[in-house]
């Protein structure tokens, strides 16, 4: 995440005087010659409003969309309610996109932020230079159709190059992209449990026990089928290995 907070700090932090203006904040009035007021920088202000927007990039720019999509869908599959937990979930897809972006990650440290820090880039070519690995992620993950139809949308006749793509067209495609790579993966996860359910209602309805909901039959054997393919490192890994990491 501190790579995350220093990109936002590359967008709002300007070249600016060391002693740079800021806006009234709290005004104290103690008379005609004790009032006082506290302002607050610009910078500081924006800085703060834009790590609100932290989770919109996490979600738009990154793996995270379909990694918790596909383990949404595991769960329901299973038919295990709220087991695991959204917290769970939610921690497993954080820590799945780290491992995943880490290398997107580490070229934007390398390009970007450690030559901002040494004074050798501005803040403006230091973010133009930041979006350039998350570009070619998302280039490799989105589908030409997508981003087709983004710019027939936007009116936009022709683009050079896959690489000229503009962020504005290239983050709702990839998202786009996402959600559907999320439902096919999900739909392959969805089959051998759906399978194993029209068993059980199958059998249960031969021996006439119709007023027995079959979800309570078929649970223990969806778990247990889930745990001797060693299930979750399968989910894991096909999660892992379905992004095409650009270095």
């Amino acid at each position: 995440m501190r790579v995350w907070i220093i990109l936002a700090g590359l967008l709002l932090i300007p070249e600016v005087q060391a002693q740079s203006a800021g806006i009234p904040a709290i005004s104290v009035d103690g008379g005609s010659a004790d009032g006082a007021t506290y302002s607050v920088t610009l910078e500081i202000l924006a800085l703060m409003t834009v790590l609100t927007l932290l989770p919109a990039f996490l979600l738009m720019m990154t793996s995270f969309t379909r990694i918790i999509i596909v383990m949404s869908i595991l769960r329901q599959a299973l038919g295990t309610a709220q087991t695991p937990s959204n917290q769970i979930i939610l921690g497993l897809a954080l820590f799945l996109t780290l491992f995943i972006m880490s290398p997107v990650f580490e070229q934007v440290n390398q390009v970007a932020v450690q030559p901002y820090m040494q004074g050798d880039l501005s803040a403006i070519t230091a973010l133009t230079e930041a979006a350039e690995p998350f570009k070619a992620f998302m280039l490799a993950q989105t589908r030409e159709t997508d981003i087709r139809m983004f710019a027939d949308i936007a009116g936009v006749t022709e683009i050079e190059s896959p690489e000229k793509t503009p962020l504005t067209l290239l983050m709702p495609a990839f998202v786009t992209s996402e959600l559907k790579t999320a439902f096919q993966i999900g739909f392959l996860i969805f089959i051998p449990f759906v399978v194993i359910d029209l068993v059980v209602a199958s059998v249960l309805m031969s021996m006439g026990m119709m007023m027995l909901s079959p979800m309570i039959i078929s649970l223990p054997f969806k778990l247990m089928l889930f745990v001797l393919v060693d299930g979750w490192s399968l989910i894991m890994g096909t999660l892992a290995s379905s992004f095409l990491v650009v270095n």
